[in-house]
């Protein structure tokens, strides 16, 4: 029989490990399925003070070949059903190493034992930022993103487009009349709705709560993404608009869901603006840590390029508003993207 010393650091070393191991698979999710800097950090962060805890003397009481637990298993744990369950038992699996390091602990060091206390609180927190969002997937699983401009067949067009196979539509309107504005929002929620996109707004936060939008998407003039995500709350999507490195790290900073990254050729959508061609495609592709979509001039013409340069999704405007057949565009430009496409979890 082990001494209780013995135990004790076994028990410790066990917990470490458990609650390490645990917090490993939820950062490369937040890593390589969030593609989120910043919780990817908080992970690595957690890790680390774990680490710095684990103290020598405690590896140095494993072990292994008599510990009883090691042949122990249950048939939950030999498959998950799906990403969402794999998150969800490894947050329960640091959760509990953190309760027991915090209460074998306070045998074993005070101060130890209140740092896992806090740790245990910063795991909750981090669960309630993870909460598998449908909407962020629906985000990944959507190479090809819709700007629409005014037309009188606004909903004729969007409607096509959807039935194409489009899953992501941004309401654009500068100059129409609120009331107008909020009509056309919300039919389109509702048209996307039915058929599973999402639906963003551009700029107007108000109008995008009001018809219940899926999130919004702001320039680089518009209102702060703090204030957005308030008023929004925390599950809807707020984009940003880039078309610099810099206005880049501005929105990693803001921790945007999306940006647009753009214009990539000249386009009269962006009047003014000048094109910033492959050479950002590529800097994109190496820098944001979020999903990107590239934007500006890109058609079914020459997507082909702009996916050769790296980019993974696109966002198109007269591309399909000024189509004699948005169904059949949208169709051919998500065939260039098979064998192109993100995996759906990355």
């Amino acid at each position: 029989m082990a001494n209780a010393t013995s135990t004790l650091y076994r028990i410790l070393d066990a917990n470490f490990d458990r609650a390490r191991e645990g917090l490993r698979v939820i950062e490369e999710w937040c890593r390589f399925g969030l593609e989120n800097s910043q919780l990817t950090a908080n992970c690595k962060q957690l890790r680390q003070s774990l680490a710095n805890w684990h103290h020598p003397p405690l590896r140095m009481a494993r072990n292994t070949p008599n510990d009883p637990g090691t042949q122990l298993t249950h048939p939950q744990e030999a498959t998950r059903a799906d990403l969402p369950t794999v998150l969800q038992a490894n947050f329960c699996r640091v959760q509990e190493a953190l309760r027991v390091l915090e209460e074998y602990g306070k045998v074993y060091d005070a101060e130890m034992a209140a740092a896992c206390k806090q740790m245990r609180y910063q795991v909750y927190t981090l669960e309630s930022q993870l909460q598998p969002r449908r909407r962020w997937q629906q985000l990944l699983n959507a190479p090809l993103y819709l700007v629409t401009s005014p037309c009188e067949q606004l909903v004729s067009v969007v409607e096509a487009a959807l039935q194409g196979g489009l899953r992501l539509v941004q309401y654009r309107e500068k100059h129409a009349n609120d009331a107008e504005r909020f009509a056309v929002a919300q039919t389109l929620c509702q048209l996307c709705h039915q058929h599973d996109a999402l639906f963003i707004v551009n700029d107007r936060i108000d109008i995008a709560v009001a018809v219940d939008a899926d999130g919004v998407h702001l320039g680089q003039q518009d209102m702060a993404m703090t204030v957005a995500r308030q008023l929004l709350g925390p599950d809807k999507l707020v984009g940003r608009s880039t078309t610099c490195p810099q206005e880049m790290e501005r929105a990693i900073q803001e921790q945007a869901d999306y940006i647009g990254v753009g214009p990539i050729y000249k386009t009269p959508t962006k009047a003014g603006k000048t094109a910033v061609g492959h050479e950002y495609i590529r800097y994109a592709d190496q820098h944001a840590p979020m999903p990107w979509y590239a934007i500006g001039g890109i058609d079914e013409h020459n997507l082909a390029d702009v996916i050769a340069a790296g980019a993974r999704r696109v966002a198109v405007v007269r591309a399909i508003m000024d189509a004699t057949a948005p169904t059949s565009v949208v169709q051919q430009m998500l065939r260039q993207f098979q064998g192109n496409i993100v995996p759906p979890n990355q």
